[in-house]
C-alpha cells in the first residue's frame, strides 16, 4: 500500500496574528493610562494631508491623529473612508487614529453600529461622530465601539447652528452647557474627547471633574493651573500654511518654503545641466551597445 503524503503546512506561530491590534498601538486604554498618570497628550490633525504627515506625526511619538477624508463631497468621503484608514494605518502603525465620522452614518442608532464597526475594522482605534446624541452614543458604547468625541466649538456645517465658528463659553450659563454635554457623554459611553473653543478655566474645570481624556484645541489654556489631559493642532498651523496664523496656534515649520525650495533646486540643476550626473545613471553593456546602435541604423 502506497504511503500517503503528509501534506501538512509547517506555520510559524510566532507570525501569526489573531487581532488586528499591533503590539504598542496608543489604544485608548493607553490614553486613559496617560490621564491618570498625568503624562500630556499630543493630538495631531493633517486636515486632508496625506498619508506620510501621519508616518511623520507617528515617528515622532506623537499619541493621537484626527483622521478625515480627503474628497470633494461627503458621499465620496464616506465611500472613500474605508480604503483612507487602511491606507494611513499602513503607514503609521502606532499613533491612535481618532477617525471622523461624517453624519449620514450616524444618522440613526443602527447606521453609526454600522458604519463605526467597518472604520474600526478597517483599522480606526476610535470614532468621533460630530455632535451625536445620547442615545446613538450610548448604543455605540453598549456594542463596544470605541467614541472619542468632541465638545465645545463644533466643526463644520453644525456650526451654523451655534451662530458660526465661535468662542463658547464665555457666561457661567453657556459654560454649563458645554460642561453638562461632556458629563452625559462621558456618562453615556464616550471614552475621550476634545474641547474646542472654550475659555481655560473652562475646560480646565471640566477636564478635571471628567474621568475621560479631555484634549484642548483653541480652548484658552495658558499652561500651569490652566490645563487639560493633551492639546490638538492642525497641520495646517503646524507648517504654517494658512494666510495667517491663529491666536492658539504656533508654526512649528514652514512648508511652503521648505517644498519650493527643494522644488526649485530641483528644477535649477535640471535645467542647469547639474542633474543628472554620472553617479545618478547607469550604462548599457559596450557590446551590447554596438550591437543596439547597429540595429536602430537599420530603422
Amino acid at each position: 500500500m502506497a504511503e500517503e503524503k503528509n501534506n501538512t503546512v509547517e506555520i510559524d506561530k510566532s507570525k501569526v496574528h489573531a487581532s488586528k491590534m499591533k503590539k504598542g498601538r496608543k489604544t485608548i486604554n493607553y490614553l486613559q493610562k496617560c490621564k491618570e498618570e498625568g503624562k500630556k497628550l499630543v493630538q495631531v490633525c493633517p486636515a486632508n494631508r496625506d498619508q506620510y504627515f501621519a508616518m511623520a506625526a507617528d515617528m515622532a511619538d506623537c499619541d493621537i491623529l484626527r483622521l478625515t477624508v480627503p474628497g470633494e463631497n461627503v458621499t465620496m468621503q464616506i465611500e472613500h473612508a474605508p480604503w483612507w484608514i487602511r491606507t494611513t494605518r499602513a503607514a503609521a502603525q502606532y499613533i491612535h487614529i481618532n477617525f471622523y465620522m461624517q453624519t449620514p452614518t450616524y444618522c440613526s442608532k443602527e447606521k453609526a453600529m454600522e458604519y463605526g464597526s467597518l472604520y474600526m475594522n478597517n483599522g480606526a482605534n476610535s470614532l468621533l461622530p460630530m455632535g451625536v446624541s445620547n442615545e446613538t452614543l450610548k448604543y455605540m458604547a453598549d456594542n463596544y465601539l470605541v467614541v472619542f468625541g468632541h465638545v465645545g466649538a463644533l466643526s463644520g456645517w453644525q456650526t451654523d447652528r451655534q451662530g458660526g465658528y465661535k468662542k463658547m463659553g464665555k457666561t457661567a450659563e453657556s459654560a454649563m452647557k458645554v460642561a453638562r454635554m461632556a458629563y452625559e457623554y462621558q456618562e453615556n459611553g464616550m471614552m475621550a474627547m476634545t474641547i474646542e473653543l472654550v475659555p481655560g478655566e473652562v475646560s480646565t474645570a471640566i477636564a478635571k471633574k471628567l474621568r475621560v481624556p479631555v484634549i484642548g484645541i483653541a480652548s484658552g489654556c495658558t499652561g500651569g493651573d490652566s490645563d487639560v489631559d493633551g492639546y490638538e493642532m492642525v497641520d495646517l498651523d503646524t507648517f504654517n500654511m494658512m494666510p495667517s496664523l491663529a491666536s492658539h496656534a504656533k508654526a512649528y515649520a514652514d512648508f511652503f518654503q521648505w517644498a519650493t525650495a527643494a522644488y526649485a533646486a530641483w528644477a535649477q540643476d535640471v535645467r542647469s545641466g547639474n542633474y543628472p550626473q554620472e553617479q545618478n545613471g547607469w550604462h548599457m553593456d559596450p557590446v551590447e551597445l554596438e550591437k543596439f546602435l547597429a540595429e536602430m541604423e537599420k530603422l
